[in-house]
């Protein structure tokens, strides 16, 4: 089994209101990259691991823009195809505060990676030497042709004997062209060892009821048991099922923790009260991260996997952007329990 880490999917544009102001309050946008595929890669690569970035992007000044930003943080992006077709999808980020919430507008029909084919990438050649393949139900939810493609890489990354995981990543804005998000991720859930969602996504992506409120504020944990058992109940092949339980109480005030149902039992996060969020979209690719590199660290400890995530997660809330910019003796300070925020001299 090869070395590298590799991810498929969809970079974009990210443009924001600066602060929290609403859109255009003032006359302009912060223009940084983001994207939930892209983002593990770069967190990948900030723990030290050999991240590889596998997409499609126009040939212009824009497409070089966002390969050169993930190439920047020591990310592989020697297979992104480069085309003439099809441009960088944008998304427009209003940051939320307190009882507003945060709002995000997608302009990305028609990008590079959306009319891509699955012949216009050589999977079988990109994911030989991969011990870990990633992709999240974004990709296959923005045209057909991406969902082929994301099939066909399961497939390749299956042959190669990576292990293959997938963040369900519900988007009810992206699924448009036809298919369901059941049809789909239920088809593609088959080729994969690893399942990252939160209640939502089990539900709306593999059509598996939860009984939760997560505006109630305390999360019933033995439902979440329940649940990512069901999961592995009807995908025999999925070994290890994450759920992450946001408690969502304001914009800026979140808790925060997941839970793990693995190969050797279920296990709790320690919980993180988040009272100042600078940021927190990035947030489910930035735990996807951590778990992607503590199960490949350490794979007969889910319990210490599951905390690693969360602390990963709970530090990317306090970075701007959408890349968790933390550093893999930070997430472990946190770990051990230094979240006191004090000046490190």
């Amino acid at each position: 089994m090869g070395k590298k880490f590799v991810t498929f999917g969809e970079i974009m544009l990210r443009l924001k209101s600066p602060g929290h102001e609403r859109f255009f309050q003032s006359p302009s946008l912060e223009a940084t990259f983001g994207g939930g595929e892209a983002n593990v890669a770069v967190s990948l690569a900030l723990l030290g691991k050999d991240a590889q970035f596998v997409t499609a992007l126009p040939t212009h000044a824009i497409g070089e823009a966002a390969l050169r930003e993930v190439r920047k943080y020591g990310v592989d992006v020697s297979a992104i195809k480069r085309t003439k077709e099809g441009r960088v999808g944008i998304y427009y980020l209003e940051t939320g505060a307190n009882q507003r919430p945060s709002m995000v507008v997608y302009d990305r029909e028609g990008s590079s990676i959306a009319l891509a084919k699955p012949s216009d990438f050589d999977f079988d050649a990109i994911l030989a030497d991969a011990h870990w393949f990633h992709v999240t139900g974004i990709t296959p939810a923005i045209s057909q042709s991406a969902a082929d493609s994301t099939l066909e890489a399961m497939k390749a990354a299956k042959k190669a004997g990576a292990t293959v995981s997938v963040d369900l990543n519900y988007r009810k804005k992206l699924w448009n062209y036809g298919k369901s998000a059941v049809e789909v991720m239920r088809s593609l859930a088959k080729y994969a060892d690893v399942i990252i969602a939160n209640e939502e996504d089990i539900q709306k992506c593999l059509g598996i009821e939860a009984k939760v409120d997560v505006t109630s504020g305390e999360l019933e944990l033995s439902v979440y048991e329940e649940l990512t058992a069901e999961v592995k109940r009807q995908f025999p092949n999925i070994s290890v099922v994450n759920v992450t339980l946001r408690e969502s109480k304001s914009a800026d005030h979140n808790g925060w923790r997941a839970a793990i149902n693995g190969k050797s039992g279920f296990y709790v996060s320690k919980y993180y009260e988040i009272t100042d969020i600078i940021d927190r979209v990035g947030g489910g690719d930035s735990f996807s991260a951590g778990i992607i590199y503590a199960l490949s660290e350490y794979p007969d400890d889910e319990q210490y996997a599951i905390d690693f995530a969360v602390a990963a997660s709970a530090l990317k809330h306090s970075i701007g952007g959408d890349f968790n910019l933390s550093l893999k003796s930070e997430v472990e300070a946190l770990c051990k329990g230094d979240g006191s925020g004090r000046v490190q001299r």
